[in-house]
């Protein structure tokens, strides 16, 4: 069911991706539809691309071994070779990751759970699109002199499908805060990261009062 759930929130973040990013946006379920098919097909490639990298990475890591056995005698060269063959083989682990929590796809895709999935997803994106400008204002107010409109795209969608959980859906803070992070994670970089969890933190801090 967790996974169920983080799946839905990455098929989520990508739908809202195919969606202008504009104020009182109405769609109809066809186009909801037609939006998800299009973020289960990107995610998809994206898993396919995950692959690719991995297999890259094994090559590059066998390549290293192969080095370092040359240059066991050398123990400065050595140490390098053993720095850069760990930080492949933490790349290879995280790609590993992502890849393992997608597995469920096929059965997912041709069980009831896909159903539960288009439900959640669609219910997601309707919260936000319905609500967009409190949604961004209420976000906007705890930026620290910062402007909302001025992050990134994808960090605007993982922040507000944030507050999603945490206002509409009654998700426990921990979660979603963790889930927007893991998304952060996979689609934006460390910066965005950082500033995801701590515009989460003082926007719990707002809402506790």
């Amino acid at each position: 069911m967790h996974n169920n759930k983080s799946l839905s929130r990455e098929l989520a973040l990508i739908s809202l991706g195919l969606i202008k990013d504009k104020g009182d946006l109405k769609l109809n379920k066809f186009q909801l539809e037609e939006i998800f098919e299009s973020a289960l097909d990107s995610l998809i490639n994206y898993c396919r691309d995950e692959l690719d990298n991995c297999e890259s990475e094994l090559e590059n890591a066998s390549q290293k071994i192969l080095d370092s056995e040359l240059q066991e005698g050398i123990d400065s060269s050595f140490s390098n070779v053993r720095d850069n063959l760990k930080s492949s083989l933490k790349k290879i682990e995280t790609v590993m990751n992502t890849i393992s929590v997608t597995l469920d796809f096929p059965r997912l895709i041709v069980s009831s759970g896909q159903i539960k999935i288009r439900e959640d997803v669609n219910e997601r994106i309707s919260y936000i699109i319905n609500n967009l400008t409190i949604i961004d204002s209420d976000i906007d107010q705890v930026m620290d002199g910062w402007k909302f409109k001025r992050l990134p795209r994808i960090d605007r969608d993982i922040l507000r499908l944030a507050y999603v959980d945490i206002n509409f859906l009654n998700t426990p803070f921990a979660v979603a805060c963790d889930e927007a992070v893991n998304l952060a994670n996979k689609y934006s970089d460390i910066q965005g990261r950082k500033f995801i969890n701590g515009v989460l933190r003082r926007l719990q801090t707002v809402k506790l009062q």
